[in-house]
């Protein structure tokens, strides 16, 4: 629906929490497709979502909905956009989907189940060597955000092969997953940024967490395969500023 939508042209357009932060009439017409769509097939779990759906639930389940992450990718008319959807229970995420319509790619996972990309199973890649790894980040909307966070990439890039921004959350997790990416950082994201990507990366061999190795938690992501997370995380925290 989103895909072809966007291929007719975008109507409404719209921004949040700054700016940048846009908002389109397929986001929230996503979204509701989607709410729809699990009341009628789950209809006691709770729901979160990124465009305001909320529905309590008495099961112990709730999915998180990003009905399009990567929004300005979307406006844009770049392919790497997707449709993110995690199912959490008291033990974290349960089951995931990430789906990118442009490029009829759809990972999967479920908690002990392995991870896969349209059916076929996918592993991260086995690298150890930190200064071959090629590493995926984002940004924030809040422009001084985005300097210092520049300013830290740019310490050690010289100590990585290189650095992406593609701008996409679950994307990024999912790339990383099956080979793309060798590692993955971002902070201050939401839950219905990770709880998909989250599991399909664990799922694909994947260590995740926070910057110092503790628990994952939406204010500070970092994915990567085992052999590079302790030397990534510290890379980064090394590189940060005392302004953070």
């Amino acid at each position: 629906m989103a895909l072809n939508g966007r291929r007719n042209g975008l109507k409404n357009v719209q921004t949040k929490s700054t700016a940048t932060d846009m908002v389109t009439e397929f986001d929230k017409a996503s979204e509701v497709l989607i709410v729809q769509g699990l009341a009628n097939l789950r209809p006691d779990d709770a729901i979160i979502g990124e465009e305001g759906a909320s529905h309590p639930g008495t099961t112990g389940i709730t999915w998180h909905i990003d009905p399009i992450d990567g929004t300005t990718n979307f406006f844009y008319d770049l392919p790497t956009w997707a449709v993110s959807i995690g199912a959490v229970d008291e033990l974290g995420s349960l089951a995931g989907a990430v789906y990118i319509p442009a490029l009829h790619e759809m990972f999967t996972a479920t908690r002990g189940g392995g991870a896969f990309c349209n059916g076929e199973p996918i592993q991260c890649n086995p690298l150890s060597d930190i200064s071959r790894a090629l590493v995926c980040t984002g940004f924030s909307y809040a422009a001084e955000q985005r300097t210092l966070q520049a300013l830290r990439v740019s310490k050690f890039i010289h100590q990585v092969r290189d650095i992406r921004r593609f701008g996409a959350a679950s994307i990024d997790m999912c790339f990383v997953a099956c080979g793309r990416f060798d590692a993955y950082f971002e902070e201050n994201l939401h839950s219905w940024d990770i709880a998909a990507g989250e599991l399909i990366a664990r799922e694909a061999g994947c260590q995740t967490g926070d910057f110092a190795g503790n628990a994952l938690r939406p204010a500070q992501v970092l994915v990567s395969n085992p052999n590079i997370f302790s030397q990534l995380g510290d890379l980064i925290l090394t590189s940060s500023t005392s302004d953070r």
